[in-house]
């Protein structure tokens, strides 16, 4: 049998993601690029996440740097490099107007990924919610018009506002859901109680969390009633680390070489 019937098509891909938030818990590590992405598939998780932050920063960028066409180049890569679903970081949707943000939405499904987060920080500031609510009704539409099974997380970026309660996030959340998302994603509500909160605000659709470092046990978020988690920025971030560490062992050995 030749390689490439071997593989999953885009569409089992999208049923085996869409089956795997319908009950239990899975841990989808975000990878950077389409070796990481591979080198994460051996390990057998049954999902991946990209991450904005790696991308950017493989790219010699900073995070929020990267232009929709570098993004949608890299999505392609990822769905290509492995036989699991991919879901996408896909930042703001890389537009203020949900109308813009609809047509980005349906530029990223093109790449054949099976799931898109779209956020509510513009890369300035916070939406105002009944805007952020028009960009997540946009996007779910945007899927809705392809015909194929993408799902939608609605993402908020909460922790980037200093002050901004746990439950004006809760609310935000939920009203993402109300719009169409498909599962709900707010970085850094950890704690047991806010996450107990948080899935009980949603229900019954799933509900994502970020591992808080890669130490965390994953097992205390099933226990709460989360469907998921993603390691965000960690992986690529300890890889940078440990490569600067080791070209600074290089560079100061080499001193009075040059």
């Amino acid at each position: 049998m030749e390689q490439d019937e071997m593989m999953a098509t885009i569409e089992e891909k999208r049923a085996n993601f869409r089956r795997l938030h319908d009950g239990g818990f899975f841990v989808m590590p975000n990878a950077w690029d389409a070796g990481s992405a591979k080198r994460l598939a051996k390990f057998g998780f049954p999902a991946i996440a990209t991450t904005s932050a790696g991308a950017a920063w493989a790219l010699g960028k900073n995070d929020g740097e990267l232009t929709l066409s570098e993004v949608l180049d890299h999505l392609v890569q990822l769905v290509e490099a492995v036989d699991l679903p991919i879901n996408a970081d896909f930042e703001n949707g890389f537009a203020d107007s949900p109308e813009e943000v609809g047509a980005n939405v349906q530029k990223a499904v093109a790449t054949g990924i099976a799931g898109i987060s779209i956020e509510d920080w513009s890369g300035e500031a916070l939406y105002d919610l009944d805007l952020a609510v028009e960009r997540i009704a946009a996007a779910r539409q945007a899927i809705d018009a392809t015909g194929v099974d993408v799902m939608l997380i609605g993402r908020s970026e909460h922790f980037r506002v200093p002050g901004l309660s746990v439950a004006d996030s809760i609310r935000r959340a939920a009203a993402y859901a109300q719009a169409g998302a498909d599962c709900l994603f707010v970085p850094m509500i950890v704690d047991p109680a806010a996450v107990r909160e948080l899935v009980a605000a949603v229900a019954p659709k799933p509900v994502s969390v970020l591992l808080p470092d890669l130490d965390a046990d994953p097992h205390q978020f099933a226990g709460l009633g989360v469907r998921r988690c993603s390691t965000g920025a960690h992986l690529p971030w300890v890889a940078w680390r440990a490569f600067e560490a080791a070209a600074q062992t290089l560079s100061d050995r080499a001193a009075g070489l040059r």
